[in-house]
């Protein structure tokens, strides 16, 4: 981490991940990205549906392989890159018949090291393999769901899942919220913990940093007018009146309320929910 100078109110508090011995070029490989339109939170009518969300840095998508597709070729790590458009390092990647593909990088993997997908790949970082290939306790990530779909789980900065256990076919993986859930022992899985997790670390010092990142302001319900949020009006600061909780600003209970589907296509495969502070003990 980079801590900076207080030289103005900004640089007081900012912090940043230093990129040097880590970021190895600063162009990405051009025949795996591809310009994307930023939608600002709208939809096709052009009515903001997901709020904060606007203007940014413009950036090129990196087409990261979630798939692994070939398998059983030796890859080589080429390049370890900065991906604008998610937490964690990326690597290009070169396979052994010529082909070039952008992974997610976990840590401790440098260039030149050699990247495996196969059932018999050796226990490293970086090495793919089907979950009946681990062993109990070892630290995985980009986890398929369901077999051959691509890996969905624990893909962000610092992340990493925890095999807990073989039992008929299934495993037991202890995901980073510290819900347990069971995954068919078909699926795929990396082994390692994604890179940079020091990301977390970073403390941005000024709104303007935010605004790069492509995040508008929140403003407090409690500011508006009753038109604009249930929390709005009255004079001067006030709480939200006798409502039995806070609500968002389309009327639906807020803080505390379960948002979980009650017939989720994946409720059967958990085991153990994750922690929350309603159901944490004191």
């Amino acid at each position: 981490m980079k801590h900076y100078k207080p030289t103005s109110k900004s640089r007081r508090m900012m912090s940043v991940v230093t990129y040097k011995g880590v970021i190895t070029t600063n162009e990405p490989h051009k025949a795996l990205t591809f310009g994307r339109a930023k939608h600002a939170g709208r939809n096709n009518r052009g009515i903001v549906t997901v709020p904060h969300q606007g203007g940014g840095n413009k950036n090129l998508y990196r087409m990261v392989d979630f798939k692994f597709e070939k398998k059983n070729i030796p890859a080589k790590v080429e390049t370890i890159e900065y991906d604008p458009n998610r937490t964690g390092f990326i690597a290009l990647i070169c396979y052994r018949d010529g082909e070039r593909r952008y992974m997610i990088v976990p840590a401790d993997v440098k260039v030149g090291d050699v990247i495996t997908v196969a059932a018999d790949a050796p226990l490293k970082p970086g090495n793919r393999l089907p979950l009946r290939s681990i062993p109990v306790g070892t630290f995985i990530y980009n986890i398929e769901i369901y077999p051959e779909a691509g890996a969905k789980m624990v893909r962000s900065a610092g992340n990493f899942a925890q095999l807990q256990g073989h039992d008929n076919g299934k495993v037991q993986i202890k995901l980073p919220s510290g819900e347990i859930r069971t995954v068919s022992d078909t699926c795929w899985a990396s082994v390692g913990t994604v890179s940079n997790g020091e990301h977390q670390l970073v403390n941005r010092g000024k709104a303007g940093k935010s605004r790069w990142l492509g995040i508008r302001p929140t403003v407090r319900g409690s500011a508006m007018n009753p038109v604009d949020h249930p929390h709005g009006g009255g004079e001067g600061a006030q709480g939200i009146g006798l409502r039995r909780g806070p609500k968002t600003r389309h009327g639906k209970q807020a803080y505390g309320v379960k948002t979980r589907r009650p017939k989720k296509y994946s409720n059967y495969a958990i085991i153990t929910r994750r922690k929350t502070k309603r159901n944490t003990p004191n």
